[in-house]
């Protein structure tokens, strides 16, 4: 638990109504699921986001960064630590030229549209990904042949004592699902995208293309954290999830979606147990009929 003291030292660094004391994560994950956290911080500001990174380090109390939390599954029992959350406060969308600099709060919808507005193409694959800026650059997240690693130029990042650097596109070691920010300390505060100049009617084309092809597919009226498992070398990891025979497969309120077996949805009232149990049956079943491991895209937070 968070003590009154460490609420205290907080408010040097967040104004208080910006501090939430066992805060719901159902009310902060695509899943709409998940206890209450300890402890959950809006910083407002980069400066305000280093002053709680440095003081959380030094005193040595565990935190966790979370964005639109659309890849996040937290458990029932919540998180034992501090929830910092990088959102809107931290959203602003500049365009400079071919660039867009965005706050890593900012949604990949909302810099997707910018791109649009000012005629620039590269960020057309984004414009459906129900996540932030600082949580794709985690997983260099990517769809329909695009991927944050084609766009990204540079991030600005600060570390766990609240150092500030500037990470390119090479440092920023962008792999599948994967990236510098996933396997170190960073927080990404900002992003700058290098695009090109494009027509705007092509640019909405695909875009709308892209938003049909996901809503014949997938299924967006349930909460999820969309594609559950990264892709198996060779596979498809939907395929074999329907080949296994496991569509519409339901533990309590989660459900292998009958749309697109690659998504475990919750159907209205599933639990993180009940998520986490489905999650695991699927990589038995897989494992079991084709020897193939899937690994989950979605992190759990928490214990199971």
């Amino acid at each position: 638990m968070i003590s009154q003291a460490v609420k205290d030292s907080l408010n040097r660094f967040v104004p208080e109504d910006y501090i939430k004391m066992q805060e719901p994560m159902s009310r902060h994950t695509t899943f709409k699921v998940g206890g209450p956290a300890d402890c959950l911080v809006y910083p407002q500001d980069t400066e305000q986001l280093k002053g709680v990174l440095n003081y959380l380090t030094k005193i040595e109390i565990p935190y966790f960064v979370v964005g639109n939390g659309s890849n996040l599954l937290v458990s029932d029992a919540g998180y034992r630590g501090v929830i910092v959350k990088v959102g809107e406060a931290m959203s602003q969308v500049r365009v400079e030229g071919n660039n867009i600099i965005a706050g890593a709060g900012a949604s990949l919808a909302k810099v997707a549209r910018t791109a649009l507005e000012h005629g620039l193409t590269g960020l057309e694959f984004a414009a459906g990904i129900p996540g932030t800026v600082g949580g794709a650059l985690i997983m260099n997240a990517g769809a329909y042949d695009g991927e944050m690693k084609m766009v990204v130029s540079r991030v600005t990042v600060v570390d766990q004592h609240g150092t500030e650097m500037s990470l390119d596109n090479a440092t920023m070691e962008f792999g599948y699902r994967s990236s510098a920010l996933k396997n170190q300390k960073f927080v990404a505060t900002e992003c700058e995208f290098s695009l090109e100049p494009g027509d705007k009617e092509q640019i909405k084309a695909k875009m709308d293309d892209f938003a049909a092809r996901r809503r014949d597919k997938q299924p967006l009226e349930y909460p999820s954290a969309g594609s559950t498992f990264k892709r198996p070398e060779g596979h498809f990891a939907g395929k074999l999830i329907q080949d296994a025979g496991l569509a519409g497969m339901q533990v309590g309120g989660a459900q292998v979606s009958t749309k697109h077996c690659g998504f475990v949805i919750n159907t209205g009232e599933a639990t993180a147990k009940d998520i986490h149990i489905l999650i695991g049956f699927i990589q038995d079943k897989v494992k079991d009929t084709f020897g193939v491991d899937l690994e989950p895209e979605v992190i759990r937070l928490g214990e199971f």
